[in-house]
């Protein structure tokens, strides 16, 4: 896959990967760019989804949820998807995407899309509200995290995660400061990027689990979640969590030091998202039955998984 850092590389990207006629994925906001399109889709998350007949290939623009949606195009239509990340999701690394409809409630997902390529802009991720930066970021560092440890993962590829986790770590609490930071800001994307390749080398575990049964299910955002998510899941994985993550981020105690980040980004606990508590039970077992939650490296029962809900209720 290739990647390439500015908008102004698009087009010989495309080229590159012989796309003449994309459709374009993404939700009005954008439209203030000078994008090429053959066809358009805005409807951001979105489970019905269709390729019409002429596109060659698919370009996503927007975070995680205009990403997914291009991906499951991809899947769908065998064309190759370009991506324009504006957010630090990472998702554009991975071929897997998960269906949300328009409330944001999970439809179904899963594999296959064709990646084509990546474009970094970091002057696109300048407006992101502080929130979204520290979940979509600390999403980014849940990726480097569960790649060190997720079963089957990919041991070569932890150089990368590391990598990814000890930027994220360094610039994030720099664009928190200072939000305009446009040094700081590539820096984060960087990182993010890392990461990413990390999540696609090797694969998710618990924490992504929890936080994907919660957003599928209240249609809540899957960076803030991932943020309140992974310090229970660096937890409960302690014997597994390598020192290495804790020497990246510049502690001994990685699951408080993702706390400290979040409380940065404004980010609370699962209370402050309106989380119904009587309903932590079906939950927990949802989480409990997620491919990530088998691929962890501690089996993780849905009492395991209530508790560790309930320790960020």
């Amino acid at each position: 896959m290739r990647v390439v850092w500015g908008l102004g590389e698009l087009p010989a990207l495309l080229a590159e990967l012989e796309v003449e006629r994309p459709l374009l994925v993404a939700s009005r906001r954008w439209d203030r760019l000078d994008l090429p399109a053959a066809g358009r889709w805005d409807e951001i998350p979105s489970d019905r989804i269709e390729v019409p007949r002429g596109p060659d290939g698919i370009l996503a623009v927007g975070g995680g949820s205009a990403i997914d949606t291009a991906k499951a195009a991809s899947a769908a239509s065998g064309l190759p998807v370009v991506s324009v990340p504006t957010t630090y999701s990472g998702s554009e690394w991975s071929e897997f995407f998960g269906v949300r409809d328009p409330e944001r409630r999970l439809r179904g997902g899963g594999g296959g899309a064709r990646l084509g390529g990546i474009v970094y802009e970091p002057e696109l991720t300048l407006d992101l509200p502080r929130e979204t930066t520290a979940g979509t970021a600390l999403n980014a560092l849940a990726h480097s995290a569960e790649a060190l440890y997720v079963r089957g993962r990919d041991e070569a590829a932890d150089v990368v995660a590391l990598e990814g986790a000890r930027i994220i770590g360094d610039a994030l609490p720099r664009v928190l400061e200072q939000p305009g930071d446009r040094a700081a800001r590539r820096d984060l994307l960087l990182g993010a990027a890392r990461a990413g390749e990390a999540l696609g080398r090797s694969g998710l575990a618990l924490g992504h689990a929890m936080a994907q049964a919660l957003g599928g299910r209240y249609g809540l955002p899957h960076g803030v979640l991932n943020a309140i998510c992974l310090p229970a899941a660096l937890r409960f994985n302690a014997e597994f969590v390598p020192p290495a993550l804790g020497e990246a981020l510049g502690t001994d105690d990685p699951a408080t030091r993702v706390e400290q980040l979040a409380r940065l980004g404004g980010i609370g606990r699962l209370a402050d998202l309106g989380v119904p508590r009587e309903e932590l039970q079906e939950v927990a077992e949802a989480v409990a039955a997620r491919p990530g939650t088998r691929a962890n490296p501690r089996p993780a029962t849905p009492d395991d998984v209530l508790t560790l809900l309930e320790s960020v209720f």
